[in-house]
């Protein structure tokens, strides 16, 4: 039922997350200090808490969601390895051992 989906990756990889992360970083500091210098030619703190808060809510849009240009170099992974029946059959014995004080 679900074949469809499991085939999209929804997860960043590492190159990814640090581009989403300098992003973020940028966007909130460029809005901080945009914020600033605004609430202080006008006069109203409350501007700069504003700008600040718009600068965030932008850069959780364009950071949070696993967009396509976060997800460019994907891991490669190695195979599962088929376990055999050695190791299936010692797993029960293993979890019954434990010691009773």
């Amino acid at each position: 039922m679900f074949s469809k989906f499991n085939s999209i990756p929804t997860h960043m990889d590492y190159k990814g997350q640090k581009l989403a992360e300098q992003i973020f970083q940028g966007i909130v500091l460029v809005s901080a200090v945009i914020g600033f210098i605004y609430g202080l030619v006008i006069e109203q703190f409350g501007w700069t808490v504003y700008i600040v808060l718009a600068g965030f809510a932008i850069s959780c849009v364009l950071t949070l969601p696993p967009w396509p240009m976060y997800r460019r170099s994907p891991l490669a992974w190695q195979p599962a390895l088929p376990e055999s029946p050695v190791e299936t059959a010692l797993k029960p014995e293993t979890l019954k051992k434990k010691k009773h004080k």
